[in-house]
């Protein structure tokens, strides 16, 4: 079943954020634009490089009114061992959730069960707390950020635009649809 269009389910769990540890519930998702990016575990190969490329685009991110929350099944604590050992993830400031327990991983139904990892998954919520799209990759295939910014303004004028639509290739400025009975078949 597809979480899009869903609500966010209730969990609770440490991260590591700017050399302290603090408290992460759903509820810090809502009010704002959030991107939950899971990704199978730190110390890894692929995994650096996704999450540097994240913190890349960071400040586009907030500058959005987006915040980013990266998730693996391991603890708070080893987060802030990668983050002070490892040059590159020592310079990411969004923070980092532990979910040791599985509770989130399965809540975004990226668990895999056999590994007590999670797969590659990134997640759009709204300000409502709403996924509004969803992009999971194999093991093997990291992600670009810069695709997730374009993703993140497509919604958000879909979200300020009720009734307009953002066609393939949509880049911020340019023309959108508003479907109609007029457009069936002519596009």
């Amino acid at each position: 079943m597809s979480l899009i269009g869903t609500e966010v389910k209730p969990f609770k769990a440490s991260a590591y954020h700017n050399g302290k540890f603090i408290d992460v519930t759903e509820a810090d998702f809502k009010g704002k634009w959030s991107v939950v990016c899971f990704y199978p575990a730190d110390f890894t190969f692929v995994c650096p490089t996704e999450l540097e490329d994240l913190q890349n685009q960071y400040e586009t991110l907030k500058s959005l009114g987006v915040e980013v929350y990266s998730v693996s099944t391991d603890t708070h604590f080893t987060h802030k061992a990668w983050h002070d050992s490892s040059e590159t993830i020592g310079k990411i400031t969004y923070i980092m959730i532990g979910d040791p327990s599985h509770t989130i991983s399965r809540n975004f139904d990226v668990l895999i069960e056999a590994d007590g990892l999670a797969d590659r998954g990134t997640f759009i919520i709204d300000p409502d707390g709403v996924i509004q799209a969803i992009e999971i990759n194999a093991g093997g295939i990291g992600r670009d950020a810069s695709i997730l910014v374009n993703k993140i303004k497509a919604a958000q004028y879909v979200r300020n635009n009720p009734g307009e639509v953002c066609p393939a290739k949509w880049q911020e400025g340019s023309a959108t649809l508003k479907p109609s009975l007029d457009l069936v078949g002519k596009i």
